[in-house]
């Protein structure tokens, strides 16, 4: 029985989720595999989904980024909590002198939070970016087209590279954020990050 064009490209997928597990979580990350195999498809299904005429694009919206984000970090957190009962709680507290804790736990309790709003942000901003270019470029190719057909097709292969361009950066943003999300699981797995 054949195998199927569709079929190829989720396995290609698959084990290229597979090697990002085992790189950045490693072993301990296996069962999370459909999670980040879920979580990667919808990021890229969305930002795939706004390069269409007409719609919309769901990752430009920080509202829905950010509770995503959100959700995902804070069941990291929980994750970790799970796995390393109060052991977990040790990220938070550096090795120093007593007297500098009060100043170095607030700061490490930032830093921790302030990942899902980084990652939400990051994925934020690259796909209005890439959304503006190409609406900069497309209105400058109308108003080219009114004065000089000769301009026109110049500028079309400059939009046509830009929209190729912006179909890398929404496979680029999955990727980021899938990485950055195993980066965090293996924090709450491992606690080997600090």
């Amino acid at each position: 029985m054949p195998i199927s064009i569709v079929q190829q490209i989720f396995e290609t997928f698959l084990l290229f989720i597979i090697r990002i597990v085992k790189q950045q979580v490693g072993n301990l990350g296996f069962i999370y595999t459909p999670l980040i195999l879920s979580l990667f498809f919808s990021i890229l299904f969305c930002n795939l989904l706004s390069l269409t005429p007409f719609s919309v694009a769901l990752t430009s919206h920080i509202s829905l980024v950010a509770f995503i984000t959100f959700i995902v970090n804070f069941s990291i957190f929980y994750q970790g909590l799970i796995n390393n009962d109060s052991k977990f709680l040790s990220l938070f507290v550096p090795s120093s002198p007593l007297f500098l804790l009060l100043l170095l736990i607030p700061i490490e309790l930032f830093s921790y939070s302030i990942r899902a709003l980084s990652m939400g942000i990051r994925l934020t901003a690259n796909i209005i970016a890439g959304h503006t270019l190409v609406f900069i470029v497309s209105n400058f190719l109308i108003k080219i087209f009114l004065t000089k057909v000769f301009f026109f097709f110049t500028v079309f292969l400059l939009l046509f590279a830009i929209f190729f361009l912006e179909f890398g950066v929404s496979f680029l943003q999955a990727y980021v954020f899938t990485v950055l999300f195993c980066i965090y699981l293996n924090d709450s797995l491992s606690l080997s990050s600090h």
